[in-house]
């Protein structure tokens, strides 16, 4: 079954994210995804306590830029989400956008290689193993957690290009794909996935989360195009959806019958009633959407 959620978008202050998570909680939506844009919000921060503040809500992060993170500190922040809110914390992790990687002096020369050792080195650690390995970029010494995950965790790949994607099938469980990727490309997408679990032999699941761009109400069309034409996206055939909650659930449906497992909603970033939007999400599209 069809997965849906909301991006609680980081340019909303932080004292915001309360108020979205009570909607969320009391409006039945299935899960509340969060970003660590540089230099917004911290994604481990928002995601403890978006998920304290809810009892049911699933809450992702997609992502966590691996250049501005340790890998033994996110195997620890993994693991004590998962310990203290069981079955309820999605982490994505990515290369970053070079640029604010760049910015703090974190950028890696191979962001594939960095990626590929750090999805390797994290989820040994998030199944509880011991792990030595002398990486190019990721090095550890004889390094377990005290306090693992209790049972088996999925961890996702945040990812856009070819190489990279089939990274994702080959190390991650899962794969996190940006709005703008209409559903021809999530097609490429899950093909060149299935190259990567070829190539290594995976024959376990694979799910695959799907941003998509969405505007409703007022002046919902303007606000789509804005934001399209902004992003240099305005030319890409099949990207987003602005209208009614018919409108919306459409463009979910073709997603998912390109190959989304779960679809996110992402409201523009002038979103004029960010609560709104998740009840319009959870109590008008989703139940038009198998």
């Amino acid at each position: 079954m069809t997965e849906l959620g909301v991006v609680f978008r980081p340019q909303l202050p932080p004292e915001r994210l309360r108020d979205v998570v009570g909607v969320a909680e009391d409006s039945g939506l299935e899960q509340l995804w969060l970003w660590e844009d540089c230099f917004l919000e911290g994604g481990i921060s928002t995601a403890a306590a978006a998920l304290a503040w809810s009892e049911r809500v699933r809450v992702g992060v997609g992502l966590l830029p691996v250049p501005l993170r340790n890998v033994a500190v996110t195997a620890m922040e993994a693991a004590s989400l998962h310990r203290m809110f069981p079955g309820r914390a999605v982490l994505g992790v990515g290369h970053g956008v070079q640029d604010w990687m760049g910015q703090v002096g974190a950028r890696a020369e191979s962001p594939t290689t960095l990626l590929r050792e750090y999805l390797l080195a994290l989820r040994a650690l998030l199944r509880g193993e011991r792990v030595s390995t002398e990486g190019r970029y990721v090095k550890l010494d004889d390094v377990a957690l005290d306090w693992p995950p209790s049972g088996p965790v999925e961890v996702f790949a945040g990812v856009t290009g070819p190489r990279s994607l089939r990274l994702s099938g080959e190390a991650a469980d899962g794969t996190i794909l940006t709005a703008a990727t209409p559903p021809d490309g999530v097609r490429r997408a899950r093909t060149l996935i299935e190259e990567g679990r070829a190539a290594g032999g995976r024959s376990d699941a694979h799910r695959v989360v799907v941003y998509l761009l969405a505007a409703t109400g007022a002046d919902a069309a303007g606000r789509l195009r804005a934001e399209l034409e902004a992003e240099k996206l305005a030319g890409v055939p099949g990207l987003g959806a602005a209208g009614d909650a018919g409108e919306v659930a459409e463009a979910v449906r073709r997603l998912v019958d390109a190959g989304a497992d779960t679809v996110v909603l992402q409201p523009t970033a002038d979103e004029p009633d960010p609560e709104g939007f998740v009840r319009f999400a959870a109590q008008q599209v989703r139940p038009l959407v198998s």
